[in-house]
């Protein structure tokens, strides 16, 4: 499979953060000028728009970040409704996740462009079907892994943990991001600084929490002005 440049985005959990990151990184790349486009592999949860369509939040923000029309919005092979486990919503449907599917929308987004951002689901581990999980992606995919780091309470155990899963497959990891949510975890600098005594790979930043007036509504992507704050708050890794 011919590989373009580009970066593998995981978690340490759900709702931490990798949409925001992953909208902020293709803002950054545009603006160097590179042609970055935003890759999600399976989605579950969507929304219904003012003009009727069902969308979901996190591929409306990597549409947004890339600066397409909404006629030109990245495929995703598998999109649920319910904000569930992407397993467990294939299992309600009928359905089974196939990797060979997401590996070959992948192959498409890819042939438009020479940088492509992959936002992953839930956490590292997160099963795709009875046999395999995301990280099974990622090894197929070859990108490097940028892995952000929900600032919250017992964020330390599940980032060493994240750490070492992505380590023991022998997966690149390119760095991480602290990504504060909705406000500052006490002590967060020191936080900070123990993870990076143990996280041996570059450390690209610490988003604070985003303004009241650019947080993500209940339904609907990150408005370009929130990617655009995120994105003053990293640095890009080494390609």
């Amino acid at each position: 499979m011919s590989k373009p440049a580009g970066f593998f985005i995981t978690g340490t959990d759900t709702e931490i953060g990798k949409t925001l990151v992953a909208g902020a990184l293709i803002l950054k790349l545009r603006d160097q000028g590179i042609n970055a486009l935003g890759f999600k592999p399976v989605a579950a949860g969507t929304y219904q728009d003012l003009q009727g369509n069902i969308l979901n939040e996190d591929i409306e923000t990597l549409r947004i970040a890339a600066n397409l029309e909404p006629d030109q919005n990245i495929t995703s092979p598998y999109v649920f409704e319910m904000p569930i486990a992407p397993h467990l919503a294939a299992e309600k449907l009928g359905k089974r996740l196939d990797l060979d599917t997401m590996l070959d929308t992948y192959e498409k987004v890819s042939s438009q462009t020479n940088c492509i951002i992959v936002e992953g689901a839930g956490g590292f581990l997160i099963p795709l079907n009875e046999t395999e999980n995301l990280s099974d992606l990622v090894q197929k995919l070859k990108l490097p892994v940028i892995m952000v780091v929900g600032m919250r309470l017992g964020c330390i155990n599940h980032a060493l943990l994240t750490y070492e899963a992505i380590l023991s497959r022998q997966i690149t990891i390119a760095g991480w991001v602290a990504n504060s949510l909705s406000s500052e975890m006490p002590f967060l600098q020191e936080n900070i600084k123990t993870l990076q005594t143990k996280i041996q790979a570059s450390f690209l930043g610490s988003i604070p929490p985003l303004p009241i007036d650019l947080q993500k509504p209940n339904q609907g992507p990150y408005s370009i002005e929130a990617l655009q704050f995120a994105a003053q708050h990293l640095s890009l890794p080494n390609r």
